[in-house]
């Protein structure tokens, strides 16, 4: 049953973060709610105080600057604006892909990237994802604004390093260059998934070598992480003899998969399948190179 609150729609940020500053533990932001309020109707948490931010215009921009390829998603812009967006479509078509995947389409129409982000629910797509563009979270709070790489934004499961009267305000991607391409495999059964793995693949002039490649996976543990010793053992190979130190990098990254057992599956199994789908996410990567 979820209990009485009051709403505030605050106009700007440093409004919202002073009613947050105000009311503390009693209070919460609330964006798209897919996430929130099924933990208040639950029972898990209480808030007296919900502060509105899709009453604030700011956070639902979406702006590309062709310039220097940059993406800055608004906190508020929902899963499915991001997913039908023509810019992104065009110059981020794997945003738009992964956005497509997410839930459904009642949670893509309400949910935004800000609370999915925050929430740092452990089988969510987004967040492993942008792991491979670097991504950068904007957040303004009482004590000024801050930038925090994706990397270092995810603490635990549904812990964040956001304080609690800060407001993420954008998710900033840049775009890769005409020699990169991007895959995402995820797997599941039901609309949380199991696990998911992104690559990041980028080939030298030629399109023969691997000069760079960012591996993200996400979903089998509490946090999505870059695996750092399986990106190093595919930088440099050829392309056309890549099937021998990708299957080592397979292994070194389900190794390295902080993977913990629950409802979608034993630890063991997790390892697995990041083994399975680190080596399809990296051929699919490849393969749009043609």
């Amino acid at each position: 049953m979820l209990r009485p609150f009051e709403i505030h729609q605050p106009e700007s940020v440093e409004a919202a973060s002073a009613l947050v500053g105000r009311y503390g533990d009693d209070a919460a932001f609330y964006a798209g709610g897919t996430e929130l309020l099924l933990v208040m109707k639950e029972g898990l948490v209480r808030y007296r105080h919900l502060v509105d931010l899709k009453t604030i215009p700011a956070l639902g921009a979406l702006d590309y600057d062709a310039a220097s390829g940059l993406l800055r998603i608004g906190g508020t812009v929902t899963h499915r604006a991001l997913e039908r967006h023509p810019t992104v479509r065009e110059r981020f078509p794997i945003v738009a892909e992964v956005e497509r995947l997410v839930a459904n389409v009642r949670v893509r129409n309400v949910g935004t990237i800000g609370g999915n982000l925050c929430f740092a629910e452990p089988h969510a797509d987004p967040g492993t994802l942008f792991l491979t563009f670097d991504a950068e979270v904007e957040l303004v709070g009482t004590r000024g604004a801050r930038t925090v790489p994706i990397g270092a934004f995810f603490t635990g499961a549904y812990e964040t390093a956001r304080q609690p009267d800060e407001v993420l305000t954008a998710v900033r991607l840049r775009e890769g260059g005409p020699q990169t391409r991007w895959a995402y495999m995820k797997f599941g059964i039901h609309e949380r998934p199991t696990l998911g793995v992104a690559v990041a693949l980028t080939l030298d002039a030629e399109r023969r070598g691997i000069e760079d490649v960012r591996i993200a996976v996400g979903c089998v543990g509490p946090v999505p992480a870059r695996v750092p010793a399986a990106e190093a053992l595919l930088r440099g190979a050829p392309l056309a003899e890549a099937d021998g130190p990708l299957e080592r990098a397979a292994q070194v990254a389900a190794e390295g998969a902080d993977a913990v057992d629950d409802l979608h599956g034993s630890a063991e199994y997790k390892v697995e399948m990041v083994k399975v789908f680190m080596r399809r996410a990296f051929r699919a990567a490849a393969a749009r190179f043609q």
